[in-house]
């Protein structure tokens, strides 16, 4: 049976993948930032699929932090198969959104990309010794075309540096370690669901299918790109989006 380290799983998208995970009877190391309850009841739940799961409860917003979910992944002496950076700092709800830009960016670049940076490549190292692995990241549809507004220059930052890392550590890697990254559109999770109608209507309009994609739209094509079904395909920015209209 596979394992998978999916960082930022206790809600939202990265708790749709490691459901997705577990129904594929892959056993698992789900993590939280911050949020010990959410972590536990997400473990109770995957549990109903008869799959190993371990818990870390660690900010990463750090090095030693990184450092600290590394260990655990690997406190048992078992290399994950599959390792997924979906863990991203939250400037849109909750205490960040009041943040000043230069703290918002500041967290998204220790979260996401030096979060993404560091354990990919720890990782990845161990994966070459054993010869094979993945590594799946999270990226932005918009990174490589850009959105007006704060957000979309510190998302635009920090999610183009993961894009262009991917691709750099696909060819790093290869052939041992397949590397790709999901570039997912808009996708309703908590901000999309108290979103305005502005950002309601632009969220659907701006997508071939005409309707927000969904968590589960992002966890299908993790399961794929992290399966023996995907074995030729590495150094992708994957668009989960629906098709994007020209703008």
């Amino acid at each position: 049976m596979q394992y998978a380290v999916v960082t930022g799983s206790s809600s939202g998208i990265g708790k749709e993948i490691a459901f997705a995970l577990a129904k594929n009877h892959t056993n698992l190391l789900i993590h939280g930032g911050h949020d010990l309850k959410s972590l536990e009841q997400t473990k109770r739940e995957l549990e109903q699929y008869g799959v190993e799961i371990q818990t870390a409860l660690i900010d990463i917003s750090t090095e030693a932090g990184q450092e600290a979910l590394f260990a655990k992944a690997n406190a048992s002496g078992m290399i994950p198969d599959i390792w997924i950076n979906n863990a991203g700092a939250d400037i849109l709800t909750g205490a960040a959104a009041t943040f000043e830009y230069d703290n918002k960016l500041n967290l998204l670049w220790n979260v996401d990309v030096l979060g993404t940076v560091r354990l990919s490549k720890w990782i990845g190292r161990e994966m070459v010794k054993r010869g094979k692995g993945v590594i799946l990241n999270m990226s932005w549809d918009q990174a490589e075309i850009g959105m007006e507004g704060d957000s979309g220059e510190l998302f635009g930052i920090t999610k183009g540096a993961v894009t262009a890392f991917t691709r750099s550590l696909a060819k790093t890697l290869a052939p041992d370690v397949r590397v790709n990254a999901i570039a997912a559109g808009w996708i309703k999770t908590k901000w999309g669901e108290s979103a305005s109608s502005d950002w309601q209507d632009r969220a659907t309009s701006e997508s071939l299918m005409n309707r927000w994609g969904s968590t589960e739209d992002i966890a299908s094509a993790a399961v794929f790109l992290t399966s023996s079904q995907a074995q030729f395909i590495t150094g992708q920015i994957i668009s989960i989006n629906g098709g994007r209209k020209s703008s």
